[in-house]
């Protein structure tokens, strides 16, 4: 089949976490031999703010990584959508584009006879329902929602005819344990300081324990204040700045644990959602222990995958049993990992996309595709 994927970037993961997916998804879709278009804005954001702080160096480390991926810049003033869908059996367009280019490839892709779907892996549709609301999702098949709260969403408001729940997962051709020294550094927690979304948390869970059990610690992330610089600073927490995606593993290999600190949104309302960060690490082998959030749709296994911090004290607790507890950490980094290989990568999430696409309504499914797949 032809895929054409409608996404903020592909080759910029600069505080655009999707890109992990992203990249996941493109690679095994080609893997298994469908054609893939990916389009990206020629100005995004993203990759506007990666090149100021990196330069081209950025890009081509990129390619390099990642040699069976590219994508088609465009200006959405002039972008010929009919010419960008000719030919597609599915179109995928990411919530962070903009509505009215939305309403316009959702109206291509119902003249050509083209299945398309939105895909959401934001909090927009509680915290900002009212924008998500005005989107134009009238010719869209359905919604690929990142998990089933912001799915029930869609259907509960009834901005669009179907919702479907596709939770991110790991790319295991780039994610998995890497061989380690015993010159490991005790901390590392990989991630954006954001709007304030989570400072609280971070400074609960992250920063405090950090700085009473005088751990060695680094933090990897961009959009980090000054004041939150400083806090880092006091604690002994070494700031590293952005961290190219694919480098994730390396770091992971270079430490002993790391945490997850969820933002509130997902944390006290969106349940079930967790950040890509938690598939990135149990990818990777390496002990986690989370803030709270609840796991209502059992996606892992919670005091076996990975431990559970009510607070910060038990958070210290947590982290003093696995840096001092080697089988401990070994068993949380061993069921992090099974669970991952299990029901977590990029490959069971393809599965579900073409399953999705094989079990919709045969009425609203193009011949090429019901043929394709059958």
């Amino acid at each position: 089949m032809k895929f054409v994927l409608f996404y903020h970037s592909l080759i910029s993961d600069w505080n655009h976490g999707n890109a992990h997916f992203l990249r996941g998804i493109v690679s095994e879709l080609l893997y298994r031999g469908h054609a893939v278009d990916v389009y990206e804005p020629e100005s995004g954001w993203s990759l506007t703010n990666l090149l100021n702080e990196r330069g081209e160096a950025a890009l081509a480390d990129f390619y390099v990584t990642f040699p069976e991926l590219s994508s088609k810049s465009f200006d959405a003033a002039s972008l010929d959508v009919d010419a960008a869908l000719e030919g597609a059996d599915v179109v995928i367009v990411h919530e962070w584009n903009e509505p009215a280019l939305i309403q316009r490839i959702g109206a291509s892709a119902r003249r050509q006879g083209c299945t398309a779907l939105f895909h959401d892996t934001h909090h927009r549709s509680v915290t900002d329902a009212s924008t998500m609301a005005e989107l134009d999702l009238r010719h869209y098949d359905g919604v690929l929602a990142f998990g089933q709260a912001v799915a029930e969403q869609y259907t509960r408001h009834g901005w669009a005819a179907q919702s479907w729940v596709w939770h991110e997962a790991a790319d295991l051709r780039r994610f998995a344990p890497l061989p380690v020294t015993d010159q490991r550094a005790d901390l590392v927690w990989i991630g954006n300081w954001g709007d304030d979304e989570r400072s609280a948390e971070l400074h609960e869970h992250l920063i405090e324990p950090t700085r009473r059990l005088r751990l060695k610690a680094a933090v990897h992330g961009v959009r980090y204040p000054e004041h939150a610089l400083q806090t880092l600073r006091e604690a002994g927490i070494a700031y590293r700045g952005w961290l190219p995606n694919h480098r994730v593993p390396e770091v992971f290999a270079r430490h002993r644990c790391t945490v997850h600190v969820p933002r509130q949104t997902y944390a006290r309302q969106l349940h079930g959602i967790p950040t890509i960060r938690m598939f990135e690490a149990l990818a990777c082998g390496i002990p986690l222990v989370s803030a709270p959030w609840r796991d209502s749709e059992n996606l892992f296994r919670p005091g076996v995958d990975y431990l559970v911090a009510a607070d910060g004290n038990e958070m210290e607790r947590h982290l003093r049993a696995i840096l001092n507890d080697a089988e401990l950490a070994a068993s949380l980094a061993r069921h992090g990992l099974e669970t991952i290989l299990a029901r977590h990568s990029c490959a069971h999430r393809v599965d579900e996309l073409l399953n999705i696409l094989t079990t919709r309504q045969t009425a609203a499914l193009p011949r090429s595709v019901a043929g394709g797949l059958s």
